[in-house]
């Protein structure tokens, strides 16, 4: 097994569920947010993808962060006739931010850091291993 082989592949997965880490944080943070001028649209939540591609230098797929999409589904609407971004209505339309979705994404993206982590660390204890006995 090649062992820098398999801390490159994990490095992947880091790097890509930290990206994931990172939009689903700019989404909690402008989940109460609103637009700045009256009848705007606010915040739209964004929604990221992967993709897989094969490293010809590693020769192994590896995984990166693909593109980040808007999330088109509808804004949140209230009724608050004296909020500054109201439209003529009295209508405030807030981002389509649901935080216990976010929470849960957050969560999964978390867990499979930790996945990778615990790739890289194994590896690492193997390869501490290989080297105490080639001392022998």
């Amino acid at each position: 097994m090649d062992f820098l082989k398999t801390i490159s592949i994990a490095a992947s997965g880091l790097k890509a569920q930290s990206g994931r880490m990172r939009v689903i944080a700019e989404n909690i943070a402008n989940a109460d947010s609103t637009a700045q001028t009256s009848g705007a649209d606010p915040y739209r939540r964004r929604v990221v993808t992967f993709r897989s591609a094969f490293d010809r230098e590693l020769d192994a797929q590896v995984v990166s962060l693909g593109r980040v999409q808007a999330d088109n589904s509808d804004f949140v609407t209230r009724h608050e006739p004296g909020h500054p971004a109201a439209d003529e209505r009295g209508h405030v339309k807030y981002p389509n931010v649901n935080t216990l979705v976010e929470t849960v994404d957050m969560r999964e993206a978390q867990r499979s850091y930790e996945a990778n982590v615990n790739v890289i660390t194994a590896t690492r204890r193997m390869i501490a291993r290989t080297l105490d006995l080639l001392r022998v």
